[in-house]
């Protein structure tokens, strides 16, 4: 199985994986760079796989819908157009073969889902892949557009206890900004000066930082640190606000990344 990140609108990735004769996409904001890496590889689209309802995870499905006739996987809760089969966290479905499974995740919109792959065999070996839209970055988190910080902080939790071993497949190219921020928080956490160097390098070669992996992320991404004391010390000196519960603590970390 192949797994590739197709670049798209300004920071976007559209995620793709093929048997080297079908195809999968994930959140297709356009369908131009989904139609030529299409050609480019001779693939047929056979499914495609919608996380959130934000124009760029859908603005390409009534253009691959209509070119290939690609069956449209999409959350239940959310409004979108062209939606074959709507879904929630516990249904299960096959991916070219492969089981995966529905995580509801609200909290960067309110019926955000996400689609996990227990095994899939790509060229490094066999590994969990996780498709998690805007809910978890490389270094962070969505925005807190419709969902509340008790929310994200429990759709993290879940995704924290997915295997260390699976592949974080996130829809943004953020992870050097998130990366700052995440210096700001810990600046003595040596995993995080690690992983920006590791990411420059990448991006000067013009090559994307993700897939990241879950167990990396839980030792840079101060959203999954949030219950440690030393990331809470470094909230509490951004905020006047008297923090009691996790959730709060939570929204006080987010609150100060969304105005870094």
């Amino acid at each position: 199985m192949h797994l590739r990140p197709i670049p798209a609108l300004s920071d976007n990735y559209i995620w793709l994986f093929d048997d080297g004769q079908y195809a999968v996409v994930v959140d297709p904001g356009e369908a131009e760079p989904v139609l030529s890496v299409l050609h480019e590889r001779g693939l047929s689209l056979q499914t495609i796989v919608v996380t959130h309802h934000h124009a760029d995870h859908t603005g390409g499905l009534a253009a691959l819908q209509a070119q290939t006739n690609a069956r449209v996987f999409g959350p239940a809760h959310e409004s979108i157009d062209g939606i074959d089969v709507r879904l929630s966290g516990g249904a299960k479905l096959s991916l070219l073969g492969m089981p995966c499974e529905v995580l509801d995740v609200p909290g960067h919109t309110a019926g955000h889902i996400a689609f996990y792959l227990p095994e899939v065999a790509l060229e490094q070996g066999v590994q969990p892949v996780l498709f998690c839209g805007d809910t978890l970055f490389s270094a962070g988190c969505g925005r807190l557009f419709e969902g509340t910080p008790a929310q994200m902080l429990q759709s993290l939790d879940a995704l924290a206890q997915l295997p260390s071993n699976t592949l974080v497949c996130a829809a943004h190219e953020y992870t050097l900004s998130n990366l700052r921020f995440a210096r700001a928080v810990e600046p003595q956490n040596v995993a995080i000066e690690a992983a920006v160097m590791e990411t420059e390098a990448l991006r000067q070669q013009g090559l994307p930082s993700l897939p990241s992996v879950l167990q990396r992320e839980k030792e840079i991404n101060p959203f999954l640190r949030s219950r440690l004391a030393s990331v809470r010390q470094a909230v509490q000196a951004q905020t006047e606000s008297i923090c009691v519960s996790d959730a709060q603590w939570f929204a006080g970390l987010r609150a100060w990344k969304d105005r870094f």
